[in-house]
């Protein structure tokens, strides 16, 4: 399952490197509009009114920074995934280590952000604080088993 979750990780965030790339000249606002439109969500509601304004700041060197970042992150669940497939033991370290970077600060969002329909919502964020734990946990507790013939 955790092999399964970084490699979907990976590919997810691959996909959003490029489509940042591909938007990177484009006119941000716009497509913001069209894509609420296209999923009906209303583009006059004040979160997206206020995101649209947002993006008109936002210059296209700075979605290719996002989009490089994005994609040197994708590349580090990648190659967890892929280490995890063929256990070496480096691969057990980096999912933890990764994993339980995070830990601290979705429990800091799960404390100061309680807006339904803010991307820290806290199902959400509960979901992948339970998520990142069961990861650090379980390969904690199995790393000599999981790891044990490649050193």
């Amino acid at each position: 399952m955790i092999i399964v979750i970084k490699l979907l990780k990976g590919a997810l965030f691959i996909s959003v490197a490029i489509a940042l790339y591909a938007l990177s000249d484009n006119d941000l606002p716009a497509e913001l509009r069209h894509w609420l439109q296209l999923l009906r969500f209303n583009p006059e509601r004040r979160f997206w009114a206020d995101l649209g304004k947002q993006f008109a700041d936002v210059r296209e060197g700075q979605v290719l920074w996002a989009a490089g970042g994005t994609l040197v992150y994708s590349l580090f669940s990648v190659v967890e995934g892929v280490g995890l497939i063929f256990r070496v033991s480096w691969a057990g370290w980096m999912a933890i280590g990764e994993s339980a970077f995070f830990i601290p600060i979705e429990v800091y969002e799960l404390l100061h952000h309680r807006e339904v329909g803010h991307p820290g919502h806290p199902v959400m964020l509960l979901t992948i604080l339970a998520l990142n734990l069961f990861i650090v946990i379980y390969l904690w507790r199995n790393k000599d088993r999981l790891f044990r013939h490649h050193h």
